[in-house]
């Protein structure tokens, strides 16, 4: 399920407004030709329009989450590929939140797109995307979510795109592992139920739903 309506009123002290060249993202994340091409055709330029940081909004950050850059993206087409924007995340250490903007038949369109990053020694691990859906890009935007560092913060940022309620205090990081174990959970689900819609037997009919009752058990605890 797609949060529809949500955008963030980004503090204007935390306005960066600087173009990235795509040459950038090249080196740091070291895209090959393939990749390279993906990039061309769907990216016509990219903004680090604000950086979220101690010294722009008076939040402590962390060796995980030194600051926080939101990066708005023109896209050539119809949107950009998590391939890219991948790439993109893996160039730059520090956790980013993507706007997506798009013009449809005249119309000025942004979605919101984020994953969840860990920063460590080696390459960050980034976690499966989680998108709003596309709206005008004039819709009304939200303040910011209240929050006391900037871990908190970017908790709180991610948290509605995703499909599952973060318990108080729980880290991104935790979350991002429930999340993992949701969608174990969901594929589990649909096969049995596909299985329990084949199966002739009695027996292995009562079998499967006790089964299946208890992984739909076990992924409404996780959500």
């Amino acid at each position: 399920m797609l949060v529809t309506d949500l955008l963030y009123q980004w503090p204007s002290a935390a306005y960066f407004g600087r173009r990235v060249p795509k040459e950038k993202f090249y080196e740091r994340a070291n895209v090959n030709t393939a990749l390279r091409e993906k990039f061309v055709a769907e990216i016509d330029h990219v903004i680090w329009a604000y950086d979220l940081a101690q010294t722009s909004i008076n939040l402590e950050g962390t060796d995980e989450v030194p600051d926080i850059a939101v990066f708005q993206v023109k896209a050539k087409g119809s949107d950009v590929s998590e391939k890219v924007l991948s790439a993109v995340d893996r160039s730059m250490p520090r956790p980013l939140i993507f706007e997506i903007n798009r013009a449809v038949a005249g119309k000025r369109e942004t979605r919101m797109v984020a994953a969840h990053k860990q920063i460590g020694a080696g390459a960050p691990k980034i976690s499966q995307y989680f998108s709003t859906s596309w709206q005008h890009a004039d819709t009304e935007r939200q303040p910011l979510p209240t929050a006391i560092t900037l871990p908190a913060l970017y908790t709180a940022l991610l948290e509605p795109l995703t499909e599952i309620e973060v318990q108080t205090g729980e880290s991104m990081a935790v979350v991002a592992d429930r999340l993992k174990t949701v969608g174990k959970l969901e594929r589990e689900i649909k096969a049995l139920e596909r299985k329990l819609n084949n199966e002739k037997q009695f027996n292995r009919k009562v079998e499967l739903r006790r089964t299946l009752k208890t992984k739909q058990a076990q992924l409404e605890q996780q959500r």
